[in-house]
């Protein structure tokens, strides 16, 4: 399974121009991935988007690829077209069970916007897979943690669920979907390698649910994180190039993630994509 992550910025590229053909072929050349997992995708915002309908762009760019948009943000504008913000994943692996889940947003006294995850369970060669892309507040570092905690709570919810013997054989709501082998969540998390909640995503869970580890350092050990943001665009990110964006992986998948790499030349978007290739050897 090969999967690609990537904060497309809407397809706006450090050139001033909205490309999301440009965005595609870059994500494609990066690699041949089964699952693309885009953020900051849009609808219906002029200012952002140049009013495209970047979801149904974006489904027609990857033929063959079953397209799941679904919003963190939705409002309506003075004439009542609704405006939509969020986070799409385009998957060529049958895709199972889709879940959007809205993150925390604390009531705190700075810039920020509701914050949602998206996830798809998708049969891959490995089994059922949990893949969960997300974008974590940038404005308030209270928003993140209470984000990260959630979306470990996710996890461990998942997991708790495939203990329950309990299953449901037919063709309506309840029917119990496969039990999934492990768990991918990557995005932009909007933090450094070195910050805390860096490491609180990869804190223990109880013994019996399998904790999260970096696709990056599992692969290339203790090389730095390449930059995936700052190459180019120096108005936004005026620190330089910088890491915040991330595949992480549960534990049990680590002998599989044999590769990983970062497209640190692209100036396609104000971010840098990320790829994912997981072996189909047995899952431990």
């Amino acid at each position: 399974m090969k999967l690609v992550t990537w904060n497309i910025q809407w397809g706006l590229g450090c050139d001033g121009r909205i490309d999301l053909r440009r965005i595609v072929k870059t994500a494609k050349d990066l690699c041949d991935a089964d699952v693309f997992c885009f953020q900051e995708v849009s609808r219906g915002f002029a200012a952002h988007d140049g009013d495209q309908d970047q979801p149904s762009v974006l489904a027609f760019l990857l033929p063959g690829y079953r397209a799941v948009f679904r919003p963190a943000v939705e409002k309506a504008d003075d004439q009542g077209k609704l405006q939509v913000f969020g986070n799409m994943i385009l998957s060529r692996l049958p895709v199972l069970e889709i879940t959007s889940h809205m993150l925390p947003w604390p009531a705190t006294d700075c810039r920020s916007m509701q914050r949602q995850a998206l996830e798809v369970l998708v049969q891959a060669p490995e089994g059922a897979m949990r893949v969960i892309t997300t974008h974590l507040e940038y404005h308030s570092e209270i928003h993140r943690k209470a984000q990260i905690e959630r979306l470990r709570a996710i996890h461990e919810e998942g997991e708790r669920r495939k203990a329950i013997a309990f299953e449901d054989r037919s063709d309506a709501a309840y029917r119990t979907s496969p039990q999934p082998v492990g768990t991918i969540v990557c995005g932009d998390f909007n933090l450094g390698p070195d910050e805390p909640l860096y490491r609180d995503i990869l804190a223990p869970l109880a013994p019996e649910i399998p904790s999260f580890r970096d696709a990056w350092t599992i692969a290339r050990g203790q090389a730095p994180h390449p930059p995936t943001a700052g190459v180019a665009d120096f108005k936004q990110w005026p620190q330089g190039p910088h890491c915040r964006d991330y595949i992480f992986v549960t534990e049990n998948l680590t002998g599989n993630a044999t590769a990983v790499k970062v497209n640190v030349e692209t100036t396609a978007s104000d971010h840098q994509p990320l790829a994912l290739e997981l072996t189909a050897t047995q899952v431990s």
